[in-house]
Parts: structure tokens; sequence; C-alpha cells
């Protein structure tokens, strides 16, 4: 079962939708997925509804509300494209780390207060998951082929739980030399993970269009579905 649910911002000021996928019976656990640049398109819904099959209360915050609620996108469309682009451009990235905080804190109010919570992002959101296990309380975070990391190394120290990065090495937007300087600055950070998938580009993991490598996609999902297991 799914349906858009109302999120009250920190602030209390104003509120957006988030996706909400409903597992069976009681959720272990909640996982909040962080949009593409597409916004809260199909794919990221299907997302929440594979977390949703295995159990989990699945959410995923509509983070470009402030500009334009609702925004959906195809990236295998050039003109969608651009216009994700200009949205990203518009974008307050720290003001969306409150409301994946906001999130968080409607996600626990679902599952009564004691329950933890996972954030796997994608693209803009696997930055927007990086940042947030700087700046959140969640319990877990997956970011999956996350733009501008390396900028965000001097954040690190404030990571206190386990973080699972997925770089995929032929990755047109982080380039060889960004790779490396997340691999440097991260290596001795005790609470991060980074998997390297050799050869492939940006949004191998969609869950659906042309980007999709089906055996590369399942494996990162196979290990992001192990890590939650574990730490959730």
């Amino acid at each position: 079962m799914s349906e858009y649910k109302p999120i009250a911002t920190l602030e209390d000021d104003g509120e957006f939708t988030a996706y909400v996928a409903l597992p069976d019976g009681g959720p272990k656990a909640a996982i909040i997925v962080i949009q593409e640049i597409f916004g809260v398109n199909e794919g990221i819904r299907r997302k929440c509804d594979n977390w949703a099959a295995a159990g989990y209360l699945a959410l995923a915050p509509d983070l470009f509300w402030r500009e334009r609620p609702g925004i959906e996108l195809d990236a295998d469309v050039p003109e969608q494209f651009e216009q994700a682009i200009g949205h990203m451009g518009k974008f307050d990235q720290d003001q969306g780390i409150r409301d994946i905080e906001a999130t968080i804190k409607a996600a626990r109010a679902e599952l009564g207060g004691a329950g933890k919570i996972g954030l796997v992002g994608y693209c803009l959101g696997g930055r927007l998951a990086f940042m947030s296990a700087c700046r959140t309380d969640g319990d877990a975070f997956v970011g999956y082929y996350g733009v501008g990391i390396d900028n965000l190394l001097g954040e690190q120290h404030a990571i206190g739980k386990p973080v699972l990065l997925h770089i995929p090495t032929a990755d047109g937007f982080v380039p060889a030399d960004v790779q490396k300087k997340m691999h440097d600055g991260l290596k001795d950070n005790g609470h991060v993970t980074l998997y390297d998938y050799e050869g492939l580009d940006h949004g191998f993991a969609a869950e659906t269009g042309k980007r999709r490598v089906e055996d590369a996609a399942q494996l990162a999902d196979r290990r992001t579905a192990e890590f939650f297991a574990a730490h959730l």
C-alpha cells in the first residue's frame, strides 16, 4: 500500500509531501529514499515500493517543493534532463537537509518513536545522504554515485553511524581525481565503506530507463540491503 502524506517542516512554517510505501504488517525499520535531480518520479517510487516489500516503512520526500511541488522528470529525455539540471541549480541543499531531518522525525513518529531510520540517496540524493550522515540523527546511510562528496570531507568528523558509498569508476559527473580524493580522504574513517564499480557510469542503479546496468544494480542493491539489515 502506498500514499502521499504531508510532513511539517522543522520550523513548522509549512509542509511538503512524501511518497510513503507501507509494508504488510509492522515495519522493522524505516528507510528514507532521497531523490535524484528528477524529483520523486516513478523510479524513486519503485525504490520505496521495493523497500516496503522487504518489510520497511519507506518514504521519499519531495525536496524541490519550495521551488515547485511535484516535479517528476525522465533522465532519458534530453529536455527533461536539462530541466532537472536547472532545478538542482535552484535547490538549497542546507535547507534540503532540514527537510530530510523533518522526514526522519516523521518516520520515527510512524514507528512509535523508537525505531531506526536508514537513508539511501542517488545522484544529488547520494550527496545528501552523506550530508545527512554528518548532520542528522539517522542510523545508517547509503549514497549511490553522490556528486561533490570530496567537498564535504571536512564534515566527516561528525559521522557517528555507518555509511556506505557506491562509486562507479567511469562516472561522468565524478571524475577519477575526485574519486581518489574520496578514497584517500575517507580511508581512515571506520564508519565509512566504499565500493567501486569498474567501468560503470552515473545512474547505473536507476530503477528504470537506459542508465540501468542490471547485474551491477542488483549487486549494489544487495549490498545495500545487507547493510541495512545489519545496522537497522
